[in-house]
């Protein structure tokens, strides 16, 4: 069974006159003919019957019919997507990204490209800065929304969004209403911070900013989860630390 039989078959399926279906195909009717016989022998019953008056479908030939459209549709749309394939403009990629940059970023980011290339699917995976890196490396990723310039030589980066670093505390927390609290004041507080590995810029950027007012963090709690950070701080007197929009 060819696919030119198949073609030759569905156009006169459609038209329901050899003549026209030739034209179409731009065949001769002989050679017209000459397709719908081998298809006949494949499947081994006929398809079209046809007399000085009329051309029509057999029953087999109704059945086969949605069927044969089905096989062509995919086999047209397997050699599209194997010519988008080779031009760049399919496949997969796989996106990790923090919370600001799900809130900030993706959204406008990606409407243009998935607008011009909806053949490509995205993959995205919410992620904390170090093990986005870690997956990137591994080919896992292929492109990591991340805070602070990735360390890794051969992987090249974009400045995209800045955000704040903030204070978590409970709403019984003797800073709870203050609109800012300057970074010397956390010195006599309990602290909850997470494994720099799961965010080195941020932890960096932490320690930092304590050296830089000349106070020493006590750390009584290590959380590398965001929501557990925001829920110790809810339940005890301690101060967690996120960025405006937690990540």
């Amino acid at each position: 069974m060819e696919l030119r039989h198949l073609n030759s078959f569905l156009a006169i399926a459609e038209e329901l006159h050899f003549g026209r279906a030739a034209a179409r195909l731009h065949l001769s009717q002989p050679s017209l003919s000459q397709h719908l016989q081998r298809l006949d022998r494949s499947v081994g019953v006929e398809l079209v019957s046809r007399n000085s008056h009329e051309v029509r479908l057999t029953p087999a030939g109704e059945v086969f019919r949605d069927r044969a459209q089905d096989i062509v549709t995919r086999v047209r749309g397997a050699a599209q997507a194997a010519r988008a394939a080779a031009a760049g403009r399919a496949g997969t990629v796989r996106v990790g990204y923090n919370f600001p940059a799900g809130q900030r970023v993706l959204p406008a980011t990606l409407a243009a490209p998935n607008a011009r290339h909806a053949e490509i699917d995205l993959e995205m995976v919410e992620m904390r800065t170090g093990p986005q890196l870690t997956a990137l490396a591994e080919g896992r990723l292929d492109v990591a929304m991340v805070y602070g310039k990735p360390p890794a030589t051969g992987l090249r980066s974009r400045h995209l969004l800045r955000v704040p670093l903030v204070a978590v505390v409970g709403q019984r927390h003797h800073w709870a209403g203050r609109d800012r609290v300057p970074f010397a004041e956390p010195a006599g507080e309990s602290c909850i911070l997470f494994d720099r590995t799961q965010s080195a810029a941020m932890y960096d950027a932490i320690f930092s900013a304590a050296v830089t007012s000349g106070i020493q963090l006590t750390v009584a709690e290590e959380v590398n989860d965001p929501q557990a950070t925001a829920i110790i701080a809810a339940i005890k007197p301690m101060v967690g630390f996120a960025s405006a929009l937690r990540g």
